[in-house]
């Protein structure tokens, strides 16, 4: 078990020094994403359940289709 310590202290000082990651488009991404839920809760009358679409546009972009349903 001994043995184990270096490569723990390793992997920590390996995580310590990478660069931190912006994670901001996700936050953002997110919070309109519980926005939706709730307007489409407040739009149906009650909780919903929710189906996804992803598609490649030929610009690159991913664009995401969510369709809400009242929850059966």
């Amino acid at each position: 078990m001994a043995e184990d310590k270096p490569d723990m202290t390793a992997l920590a000082k390996a995580v310590a020094d990478s660069p931190k990651r912006d994670n901001s488009a996700y936050h953002k991404a997110m919070a309109e994403a519980r926005e939706a839920f709730a307007q489409a809760e407040i739009a149906l009358g009650g909780p919903v359940e929710v189906r996804t679409k992803g598609k490649m546009k030929r610009n690159g972009d991913y664009v995401v289709k969510w369709t809400f349903r009242r929850q059966t």
